[in-house]
């Protein structure tokens, strides 16, 4: 059953109230409604809403001063204020404060439902956050502070990783390039009885043929030219934990065929030497292909593969994991302010577009990437999450609506009016002709930013 979003209405006309109350009922949220900012702030502990919708000219205790309140007893909680004065330097202080966004009366009911509801996902992204936040505090080694993520894929994964941990057998993981194959492999050790061993990652893609065998199986001295001493090889230093073979698709077939004899026998033989050393170990196989595709092609033993899929770990790509993009960035964007020491910034309705949006191809990889640029914010004074991706202003997504489509056309026209008119509203005004309350209105709806 899907939980309502919780709603607040702080209004002091009771008419406007009523019919606001009415009006979300039926869109199908839940509805709690007050007649004062007091009144809401002794009720916003019991009440919880995801988002509260207040007036700003209100006697008292105004909207705005209500947002103050609200972004100091739970920041969590998304704000959107409405008024009946066009005063634009109001709205923009409001945003600036932390408000999700700002209409204007008279507006469009079902405009107002489209932005509770991206202002409930917002505040639900925060909330998540903050639980997340309270269990790294708390310092349990738990696996969803790992695998970030609220998606039924990432859960069904998370049960997985704890569900093959237990069991001691060879496991491949099979995810895309910046899934997380590495992380993945990492939590089967930590939560597996091998956990206190050691956990040995190698990379078979940047290791160079000719020495791939001395890397893994180590060497004795003397066994070529330059090796004057003995040297420990990669099974062997992981004997006793777990040793993971990422890019094994990368792996030459005659070092193939040699890792299948060390994994059926369980021991191994340096290069020029002739002693079987004992291994008790667990081996992952990291791989973003099909390696019985590999193995049709020639470029990879069919029987290696079946010797270490006893378990397999698939992970999702970042596209098919819902709202975590949002989730996952605002992780990623908090981690670097702090690291490049720069101010927060909030995100704009455009740019929670543009993630949702966008296939991350690169997947988490990317996706930390494009937090660092966001983060630094070096590229232009109009920096956005699409320009971070790569979108250009007015290049059309053939996943949006027809309607979406026109809005994001619209917006970019006024994007380049504003550029091309050093961010004057009465220039960009005049240049569209366009009335400047129209302009400030569609620059709120679009979520264009000067």
């Amino acid at each position: 059953m899907t939980t309502k979003t919780s709603v607040m209405i702080v209004e002091d006309e009771g008419i406007v109230r009523n019919a606001l109350d009415q009006w979300l009922n039926l869109s199908g949220f839940a509805v709690t409604t007050v007649g004062s900012a007091r009144e809401a702030m002794t009720r916003l502990g019991d009440a919880q809403p995801e988002v509260v919708i207040s007036d700003v000219r209100m006697p008292s205790v105004s909207g705005l001063d209500l947002l103050a309140q609200i972004r100091d007893k739970d920041p969590t909680t998304s704000v959107i204020l409405i008024t009946a004065h066009g005063d634009v330097p109001m709205a923009v202080k409001a945003i600036r404060d932390g408000a999700y966004d700002f209409l204007q009366k008279p507006y469009e009911p079902e405009q107002l439902v489209s932005v509770i509801e991206r202002a409930a996902e917002q505040a639900r992204v925060r909330r998540e956050l903050v639980n997340l936040r309270r269990r790294l505090d708390g310092g349990a080694a738990e696996l969803s502070n790992r695998l970030i993520g609220s998606s039924p894929v990432m859960e069904d994964l998370r049960q997985l990783i704890l569900d093959v941990a237990a069991i001691d057998t060879d496991v491949i993981i099979l995810g895309e390039t910046g899934t997380g194959k590495e992380v993945v492999a990492r939590a089967l050790h930590d939560f597996s009885p091998r956990s206190a061993a050691p956990f040995v990652a190698v990379n078979c893609a940047a290791i160079p043929a000719e020495l791939i065998e001395s890397e893994l199986f180590g060497h004795e001295a003397g066994a070529f030219t330059g090796s004057a001493g003995p040297r420990i090889g990669k099974f062997e230093f992981a004997n006793g934990g777990t040793l993971l073979l990422d890019e094994i698709e990368s792996m030459p077939l005659l070092a193939q065929a040699k890792v299948l004899r060390v994994i059926q026998e369980r021991t191994v033989e340096r290069v020029g030497s002739n002693r079987q050393i004992p291994l008790d170990l667990r081996i992952i196989a990291a791989t973003k292909v099909d390696l019985l595709d590999e193995a049709e092609a020639g470029r990879f033993r069919a029987d290696l593969h079946y010797r270490l899929n006893t378990a397999s770990v698939a992970v999702p790509p970042l596209r098919r994991r819902g709202e975590d993009a949002l989730l996952l960035f605002h992780y990623f964007l908090e981690l670097a302010q702090k690291r490049f020491n720069r101010p927060s910034q909030p995100l704009h309705p455009a740019d929670i577009e543009a993630l949702s949006r966008y296939a991350w191809p690169g997947n988490v990889r990317e996706l930390k990437t494009v937090a660092d640029k966001f983060a630094l914010g070096l590229s232009s004074a109009n920096y956005s999450i699409q320009s971070a991706i790569g979108i250009k202003p007015g290049t059309p997504d053939e996943s949006l609506s027809l309607a979406d489509r026109l809005a994001q056309y619209e917006r970019s026209i006024i994007e380049a009016e504003l550029r091309k008119h050093d961010n004057s509203i009465a220039d960009t005004a005049d240049a569209l002709s366009l009335p400047r309350r129209t302009l400030s209105e569609k620059m709120t709806r679009l979520g264009v930013r000067r």
